[in-house]
């Protein structure tokens, strides 16, 4: 399975929306970048793991799931940079399809020499853009189905099966 690992701060700080959204609360701009890499990984079915720098806080590397999206605090004294790069050499030695996610250009360079494969702030973007559309035709074309079908789902079924699809039960 392929994986796309990003550089959560630098995502926020690249894409106006979450930025905006950061001024006001930084957690709610980490959830909604964490919320649209779900989308990306059930639609693009890559493995998808978001990493933030931790490097002030003293402690260990901390790792959780929130819907299939791993997320990464990195470990003390280490940037969310050299925790990519370090997750790039981890992935190749698997021989796994590598997928950067930064606007960092030095980090850019660096996890292409690795032979990661890059994808801009806004090249991601414009993906994200492009499966919210793909979404909402998908909705149209559901209920259109919907209303052709014999037994017809409530939108509790419905909420139900897309917190399936998310991996959130």
């Amino acid at each position: 399975m392929d994986v796309l690992l990003v550089d959560g701060y630098n995502m926020i700080g690249a894409w106006e929306e979450l930025q905006v959204l950061k001024e006001k609360d930084l957690e709610q701009a980490r959830l909604l970048l964490i919320d649209k890499m779900a989308e990306y990984q059930a639609y693009r079915k890559r493995k998808v793991i978001v990493v933030f720098d931790a490097y002030e806080v003293r402690g260990l590397e901390n790792r959780q799931q929130q819907y299939k999206v791993e997320v990464i605090f990195t470990k003390e004294n280490e940037t969310a940079d050299q925790c990519i790069e370090r997750l790039v050499k981890e992935f190749k030695n698997v021989r796994t399809k590598v997928f950067v996610a930064t606007s960092d250009y030095t980090e850019q360079r660096t996890i292409f020499a690795q032979g990661a494969f890059r994808i801009s702030a806004r090249e991601l973007d414009i993906e994200l853009k492009n499966i919210q559309k793909e979404i909402e035709v998908d909705i149209q074309e559901h209920q259109q189905n919907k209303i052709k079908s014999k037994i017809p789902l409530d939108d509790t079924v419905l909420q139900v099966f897309e917190r399936w699809r998310r991996g959130n039960k």
